[in-house]
């Protein structure tokens, strides 16, 4: 299992828990909503929020975070993320918030301490990205969206 050192913010509400696997298989933690002031908010139809999860991270060099949105609220509410999936690179020791995006058509409210988004631990392959004259063939070529003639 790989290490990742997490703090709060000082305004965090140290009752929310830390980033939680809800089953012993799951890919993703999830990840809750942190108010410094406690309230709750709502989150109109086609409108963005940034919530804070007052958690602040140390990822190991060689892995970042990829936040995800959580199936049952895109599901059940139309909650989703628009910068799908976010990434948390490993250099990065800011405030961790995630984009909401309300994709349904009823006010959603967003409460304290509610499970938001989930996280996922991946490696990182960085590219040694290099000029060249030409590209080598393949049989698709430079065939775009859809060129496979699949749906």
């Amino acid at each position: 299992m790989i290490k990742v050192s997490v703090t709060r913010d000082e305004e965090a509400d140290a009752s929310v828990p830390l980033p939680t696997y809800e089953t012993a298989g799951a890919a993703g933690a999830d990840l809750r909503a942190n108010f410094p002031d406690r309230a709750d908010r709502t989150l109109a139809p086609g409108e963005r929020m940034l919530v804070p999860t007052g958690l602040r991270l140390e990822i190991p060099a060689g892995y970042e975070i990829q936040i995800r949105p959580r199936s049952g609220l895109a599901l059940k509410h139309g909650i989703t993320l628009p910068n799908t999936p976010g990434t948390i690179d490993s250099d990065y020791r800011g405030p961790l918030g995630v984009i909401l995006l309300n994709a349904g058509t009823e006010v959603f409210a967003v409460r304290h301490g509610d499970r938001i988004a989930q996280m996922v631990l991946a490696p990182v392959v960085q590219a040694d990205f290099v000029q060249v004259a030409a590209l080598t063939e393949t049989d698709r070529g430079d065939g775009g969206f859809g060129s496979t003639g699949q749906s």
